[in-house]
């Protein structure tokens, strides 16, 4: 199977409106900036998108949202994007929104086969209006569901042929889970290497979880910048 594409519009072409996306990264680090580009030109509407966040307005996913191709977001935070607030508080998006941790859990769940499973987060509140509740130790839990995409957005430093993926440092994130809940894992690498050049100790996620690898560059932008006079 050749899991190599020339571009990330080849890549994406037939993810269709209405698809259901997870997406690697937090904030503006580890995303997969190229593939979001390639999907904004394409014009997909209708998305669910499954992310810790939806970017800041002008990068990341917010680029989808100033076009209003997402329907829906479940996230864990939402702070940074403006646009956000203002299509949520106008109606024009849905959100769902997930404690960091169970939304974690609720992708590694999915990419695992797991169709749900119980927590102690979110007891008491909002978050569990409407979910089934059990008793275990006298504590009460309530329950989740697993998350699966039509696709995944995955970023990765380092990709080999078979489509082994390498993090690098804090890029790591979301990112290996959220290549295992997609039914389609598409990773775009700002390096790709022959099969055998990755040391078998160094891969965070096996080949067997990847369909689909095109090689990228990244922009490294800060997301929110701080400085100091002295």
């Amino acid at each position: 199977m050749n899991k190599l594409f020339s571009s990330v519009t080849e890549a994406i072409q037939d993810i269709q409106s209405g698809s259901t996306l997870i997406v690697g990264g937090f904030g503006l680090c580890g995303i997969p900036e190229n593939l979001i580009e390639a999907l904004r030109d394409q014009g997909t509407t209708g998305l669910t998108v499954v992310s810790n966040n939806c970017g800041v307005d002008d990068w990341g996913l917010g680029r989808l949202l100033a076009t209003q191709q997402i329907k829906k977001m479940i996230s864990s935070y939402v702070g940074e994007n403006k646009m956000f607030e203002q299509q949520f508080l106008s109606g024009e998006l849905e959100v769902e929104l997930v404690p960091q941790g169970t939304l974690a859990e609720r992708i590694r769940a999915g990419g695992a086969g797991i169709p749900g499973f119980y927590t102690a987060t979110g007891v008491g509140t909002l978050v569990a209006e409407g979910k089934e509740h059990k008793m275990f130790d006298g504590r009460t839990y309530i329950l989740e569901h697993g998350i699966i995409g039509d696709f995944a957005l995955v970023k990765a430093w380092k990709a080999d042929t078979l489509g082994n993926l390498v993090y690098r440092k804090t890029s790591r994130n979301f990112n290996p889970i959220a290549a295992t809940a997609g039914k389609v894992t598409i990773v775009e690498a700002e390096e790709i290497v022959q099969a055998g050049e990755l040391l078998p100790d160094e891969i965070h996620t096996p080949g067997i979880y990847v369909q689909r690898i095109v090689k990228a560059t990244s922009q490294k932008r800060i997301e929110r910048l701080t400085v100091q006079n002295r």
